[in-house]
């Protein structure tokens, strides 16, 4: 049986934590950044991370599962 690709964008998207949990950046942060306040803007900065319910799409995506 063939190897499992890794999807080329979530490669890019998506950091594992040492505990297993999957990083990854918010949206909403890349233009029309006049209309929102700056405190948004500076939360949408930190990462966050994936959600259970996403959790096997993810895994999926990075040939995990």
């Amino acid at each position: 049986m063939p190897k499992m690709k890794t999807n080329s964008g979530a490669k890019k998207r998506f950091k594992i934590t040492g505990s297993g949990a999957i990083k990854r950046q918010k949206a909403n942060r890349s233009h029309i950044l006049t209309s929102k306040t700056r405190k948004r803007k500076r939360n949408l900065r930190q990462d966050t991370l994936v959600d259970p319910s996403n959790m096997n799409n993810v895994l999926h995506c990075l040939a995990l599962r």
